[in-house]
């Protein structure tokens, strides 16, 4: 998958996202190499393993090129060895709200204690609908973005 990237994310209130969840699953994900708002990062969801390129934010944070492709869990493995200092985990949880789905994860180890949600759009102003559990928006607030966390931990703030 590739192509522009928009979306919204939003920090979460409570617990509620659990209770309304459809699915869920684990990931870990690494950076080989983040800077200038550029990243590359490897991730394994379950068992299956992504490579990911994703450009600099654009419009406030809403909008980024993104590259997606699935690789092998072994590949993915081995290249999370060559990612810089410091993994993210988390859960994720998805919630149908409307027409739209939103990814509620849950962050464990260094950055346990943050929630945040994001919602993929088709256009910077498409109309959403929040769920009840949705609280402050955090798009494009730089604190808030997987590759900021790997360096600079919610635990630490």
């Amino acid at each position: 998958m590739s192509g522009l990237e928009i979306e919204r994310k939003f920090l979460v209130k409570d617990g509620r996202y659990k209770e309304q969840a459809f699915a869920s699953s684990r990931i870990r994900q690494g950076y080989i190499c983040s800077g200038h708002g550029r990243t590359v990062r490897v991730r394994i969801r379950d068992t299956r393993g992504y490579l990911t390129i994703k450009g600099p934010s654009t419009n406030g944070g809403l909008s980024r090129y993104e590259f997606e492709k699935e690789i092998t869990l072994d590949e993915a493995e081995h290249l999370m060895l060559l990612c810089e200092p410091g993994l993210i985990d988390k859960t994720r949880y998805l919630v149908s709200s409307g027409k739209h789905t939103f990814e509620v994860d849950e962050f464990h180890g260094e950055n346990d204690g943050l929630v945040m949600a994001e919602v993929e759009l088709g256009a910077e102003d498409e109309h959403y609908e929040k769920p009840d559990f949705i609280g402050e928006e955090v798009t494009g607030d730089k604190r808030y973005y997987n590759s900021y966390l790997r360096a600079n931990p919610f635990s630490k703030w």
